[in-house]
């Protein structure tokens, strides 16, 4: 669906991504972890050409998005949602018009029809009574809920989800995360996740790879992510709580 063919991309001074390689499969919901800076969100924004790597390609189902420009680009994009990790509403519309701006902006639908469509996407995220409140006036994790519900609202194959549970409490996280899986479930998409929260990593992905040093240390599914024997791994892992075992841990000494 997805693949990284040698990716590279230097940034600040250094390289962020170094000849990486990885195939994330139709319909499943692929996970990239890793420590702050280490180049996940720029992974993500290479799958829809907000960034181009400087070596190397990613490839849509056979087709060069980082060679695409136009009408080309325009076409492959509209195969994906993005959640932005702050959510990126706008503070001036409600709810319902964040929602609706895709459908206002790339199609030719009605009013009727739009608000119609709305409706129904707000009542799949859980916000179908509050498509009249502003932005400022709803918790994070509404916001996250709205966000994702302006960018399924044009049925994308593909949702990106840039740090979909920062910020969140606990029970708010494991909400939205209950609420990617379902989305996966419901409507056959395709999920690329990427995080710093590996509870949510772990009951999410159906495999997770995680980046470190412009590299991808490890990928596999998460039984077999708990039980790594990369050092890279096993730091993060035990600095969340982790064991082999994938039993939780706090033993601070």
């Amino acid at each position: 669906m997805i693949r990284f063919e040698r990716v590279s991309k230097w940034l600040s001074g250094k390289f962020v991504l170094d000849n990486v390689d990885f195939e994330i499969r139709k319909g499943e919901t692929f996970v990239i972890v890793g420590p702050s800076g280490v180049g996940k969100s720029v992974s993500l924004k290479h799958m829809v050409r907000l960034l181009t790597p400087d070596d190397g390609h990613v490839i849509v189902d056979g087709e060069s998005i980082s060679d695409a420009s136009g009408d080309e680009l325009a076409r492959i994009r509209k195969r994906f949602g993005y959640l932005f990790q702050g959510g990126a509403l706008l503070a001036w519309l409600s709810v319902a018009e964040n929602v609706a701006l895709p459908l206002r902006e790339k199609t030719a639908l009605t009013n009727d029809e739009i608000l119609a469509k709305v409706h129904e996407t707000l009542k799949l995220v859980g916000l179908e009574n509050d498509g009249a409140k502003r932005p400022g006036e709803i918790s994070g994790g509404m916001r996250k809920r709205a966000g994702l519900a302006r960018a399924i609202i044009t049925n994308p194959e593909i949702v990106l989800y840039d740090e979909p549970t920062s910020g969140l409490d606990p029970v708010t996280a494991r909400t939205i995360d209950q609420l990617i899986e379902s989305l996966r479930v419901k409507l056959g998409v395709t999920s690329v996740v990427v995080t710093h929260d590996l509870h949510s990593a772990l009951t999410i992905g159906m495999r997770i790879a995680m980046l470190h040093g412009g590299h991808i240390v490890e990928l596999c599914d998460p039984d077999k992510f708990v039980k790594s024997s990369r050092p890279e791994v096993r730091q993060f892992l035990e600095a969340q709580f982790i064991t082999r075992e994938g039993s939780w841990e706090r033993n601070i000494t």
